[in-house]
């Protein structure tokens, strides 16, 4: 049977302590810490030399849909009934909207040192220590909007521009890519400052303290974020049914990303699935 991932503000306050006791849960049993774990070994960059799964290549998006998967699992391992929720950045842009509650995900950082002390996941609390991290803060961090150089959430019109590109991905697979869906709406775009950044990436950076690491799933919004940019990728899906993923075969002799970017059917670590086998969710999910 399959169950629906709801978008955050659609929430009700028994979804809300639901989805937030299982997390604290899965904190407690030390599985999430593992999440953090695997996220800061595959992420990897342009230069990195070995085969690139996560992040600035193809796979990005069936990389994160299988992460979301495993993870979505193990919450509805605890609590049947809790599932992940979606944050619809280009719609909720400030630090009012409903997920930075105090009975769901807290709020922004101190200006002092960016520590979030609202809500569960405050390190005051006792309940939420950051144990794998690339520092030494064993506190959850923000810094909304960047305040020493502010940006802003993505708009309709950056997603849209994403969107409107027919291609999966392009030659040479990477953050250069000039042209695809995948890495206009991971982001990684030309330019100085702030202009750099794009939609997925954006919205890492407009979070901040955390969020900017590999180490970012420990902020508990990370999993909202990409359940939104799975949403995204599911309507492109539905809207470009005979744009598939690429590359869909081996990279000739002597190109430069032949075994650093996943072909269709290329076993992705560290689950050894292969792209082809998440293209379509719907016997397992919905989106509302």
């Amino acid at each position: 049977m399959t169950y629906t991932r709801k978008n955050q503000r659609d929430l009700s306050a028994a979804e809300r302590e639901r989805f937030v006791a299982a997390v604290l849960a899965l904190k407690r049993s030390g599985r999430y810490d593992d999440y953090v774990r695997t996220h800061i070994r595959y992420y990897t960059s342009d230069g990195a030399k070995g085969l690139r799964a996560a992040h600035m290549t193809p796979s990005f998006l069936p990389w994160h849909r299988r992460f979301l998967l495993e993870f979505e699992g193990d919450l509805r391992k605890i609590d049947g009934r809790v599932t992940v929720p979606y944050w619809d950045w280009t719609k909720d842009r400030t630090a009012k909207a409903a997920l930075w509650r105090e009975d769901f995900l807290g709020g922004d950082g101190r200006g002092s040192d960016q520590q979030v002390t609202t809500g569960a996941f405050a390190h005051a609390h006792g309940d939420w220590t950051l144990t794998e991290s690339t520092d030494d803060r064993p506190y959850l961090r923000r810094a909304f909007g960047r305040p020493q150089d502010p940006m802003d959430l993505p708009t309709p019109q950056d997603l849209d521009e994403a969107a409107s590109d027919t291609t999966y991905d392009s030659s040479p697979w990477d953050s250069t890519a000039p042209r695809g869906f995948r890495n206009k709406l991971e982001g990684w775009g030309s330019g100085r400052g702030n202009a750099r950044w794009r939609n997925h990436n954006r919205v890492h950076r407009w979070v901040g303290g955390t969020m900017l690491s590999g180490a970012s799933p420990n902020d508990p919004v990370f999993w909202l974020h990409h359940a939104f940019v799975d949403l995204v990728w599911s309507r492109w899906q539905r809207a470009n049914p005979r744009s598939g993923y690429l590359p869909d075969r081996p990279l000739p002799l002597g190109n430069s990303q032949r075994g650093r970017v996943p072909t269709l059917e290329d076993p992705v670590p560290p689950w050894r699935v292969k792209p082809s086998e998440l293209l379509d969710h719907s016997g397992i999910y919905r989106y509302a």
